[in-house]
């Protein structure tokens, strides 16, 4: 015979400092194990810490000039004030650096604004669209007087949230059309679309780019070329949609077929059911493995250092082999580790509260 355990209410009662203590003791320090493996845990995390704030705040040298830095046992801060431009902008020319940067305002803007629900409309998508357009202008120029400047020359930080995002914008709505295919009662574009997902499923992603920047330019008619940068947007996208649409038809697949049958019983039509009662479901319960793949896609924007793209990894990588900074790699790994760690980051707490405020929508 089994019993039930009775749940343990959450501790609410007291002062902030006496929850506390009820939450350290319930919850680290129940029993003499638990207590013995927490002190453990404990200063090991003392000593990492320890050591990491003390060899990069404490101990280190922020001072603009690396002369400095042989005074110190910590950091040598001086390689991320020399070379900041470098990671920003990569070798964007140094007088129109104020370019890519507002094209780094403008994306960081958009994201702002798309994760506010109460902009969630078809003019959003607009907005994307012209917002991509007008940034591509101001990087390109060529028009308006702006000089122009080859997007061999987009690189850093720049590159990355462009690819990033672009990737983002674009796979979402290819993955949501390739996840209703494969569940489409026709064959042909049934088989269209499994196709595309296993072969880029298939696939690692350098392999993606490998094709994109050296196989595919082959196959292209003589005095046609596409720009290597595009290229790899667009391998990016197919790769990424295939894996998004697996995500998004495991969410169809979630939802119970009682569903499809009232709507069908309903007289709706197929993109009244799917756009008014599948989708807006089935998305709200795949948006942790979704913003999984968006954050898997934004790190994985690195590889493209090996087709000759300049992101932030291989303007960092760049930095270091200058033999003024050989020395503070360790620094500049840090300094980028801790930029891709912020967007990763935000994008998961951002998910934890879009999943919450979800959830919270329909229970009532």
């Amino acid at each position: 015979m089994t019993s039930m355990i009775p749940s343990q209410a959450r501790p609410t009662g007291g002062t902030t400092w006496k929850r506390s203590v009820r939450w350290l003791r319930n919850n680290l320090f129940s029993t003499p194990l638990n207590s013995i493996v927490s002190l453990v845990c404990i200063y090991v995390l003392w000593e990492i810490l320890s050591a990491l704030v003390g060899w990069g705040l404490v101990h280190a040298s922020f001072s603009p000039s690396k002369e400095f830095c042989g005074e110190v046992s910590g950091a040598c801060w001086a390689f991320v004030h020399d070379n900041y431009r470098f990671l920003l902008f990569g070798t964007y020319p140094a007088e129109s650096q104020w370019r890519p940067l507002i094209a780094i305002f403008m994306l960081l803007a958009g994201i702002l604004v798309s994760m506010n629900r109460r902009f969630w409309s078809p003019w959003l998508a607009v907005a994307w669209v012209v917002g991509f357009f007008v940034m591509y202008i101001i990087l390109g120029g060529g028009v308006l007087g702006l000089r122009p400047v080859s997007s061999n020359n987009w690189g850093g930080l720049t590159l990355t949230l462009i690819l990033a995002v672009v990737g983002i914008a674009f796979a979402a709505p290819l993955a949501l059309i390739l996840a209703l295919g494969r569940r489409s009662e026709m064959p042909f574009v049934r088989v269209i679309c499994v196709v595309f997902i296993e072969v880029f499923r298939g696939v690692p992603l350098i392999s993606v780019l490998f094709m994109a920047s050296l196989m595919f330019p082959l196959f292209l008619p003589d005095g046609v070329s596409i720009n290597k940068m595009l290229r790899a947007q667009v391998g990016i996208i197919f790769f990424q949609a295939a894996y998004l649409a697996e995500v998004f038809r495991g969410g169809m697949q979630a939802i119970p077929s009682g569903q499809y049958e009232a709507a069908d019983a309903l007289g709706l039509s197929y993109w009244q059911k799917m756009s008014k009662i599948i989708l807006p479901q089935a998305l709200r319960l795949v948006i942790p493995p979704t913003m999984s793949t968006f954050i898997s896609l934004f790190k994985d924007t690195s590889l493209v250092t090996i087709i000759g793209l300049f992101d932030l990894l291989a303007a960092t990588k760049a930095a270091i082999n200058d033999p003024t900074w050989r020395q503070q790699y360790i620094e500049g790994y840090v300094f980028i580790a801790i930029i891709y760690f912020c967007f990763c980051f935000f994008m998961s707490r951002y998910a934890l509260y879009l999943d919450r405020e979800m959830h919270k929508g329909m229970s009532h």
